[in-house]
């Protein structure tokens, strides 16, 4: 009996289009931080790159990682690209942030840099597995 109800719930939810669309949406919150970003500017973020010897222009590709790589995940348009530079920027963000709270518990008990790992690890995980069926664009671009 639990064998015939586990394979009725495995059919009736096996819906990886639907999964991926829904990863899509997911890491589409992102578009928060990138619009506080657009809101408030990227002068904290420029002075921590100068900081670690990179040019201060380099600060405004938060909003390519932040703002138009999101979006066009959202709308499936060139998925895979996309995941990897949102993934970069986790990554640096990671580098100028979060590096000390790597083994790092918040004051409510959740590692410190959870947020930045979701994004960077629902960004690999977009990467490996793609758009799926729901896109804006043809199978031929996604």
């Amino acid at each position: 009996m639990v064998t015939s109800l586990l394979n009725a719930l495995n059919e009736k939810c096996n819906h990886p289009d639907l999964a991926k669309l829904i990863l899509r949406l997911s890491i589409g919150m992102l578009l928060f931080h990138g619009f506080h970003k657009l809101m408030s500017g990227v002068g904290g973020i420029g002075a921590m790159l100068v900081a670690h010897g990179v040019p201060e222009f380099v600060s405004y590709g938060v909003y390519i990682g932040e703002i138009v790589a999101p979006i066009l995940i959202i709308l499936g348009i060139l998925c895979r690209p996309c995941a990897i530079v949102v993934f970069g920027t986790m990554v640096v963000a990671w580098l100028l942030v979060d590096v000390d709270a790597t083994f790092a518990v918040d004051k409510v008990g959740a590692w410190a840099i959870e947020s930045l790992m979701f994004y960077a690890l629902m960004a690999l995980v977009v990467l490996f597995v793609g758009t799926g069926r729901y896109s804006v664009v043809s199978e031929k671009w996604r």
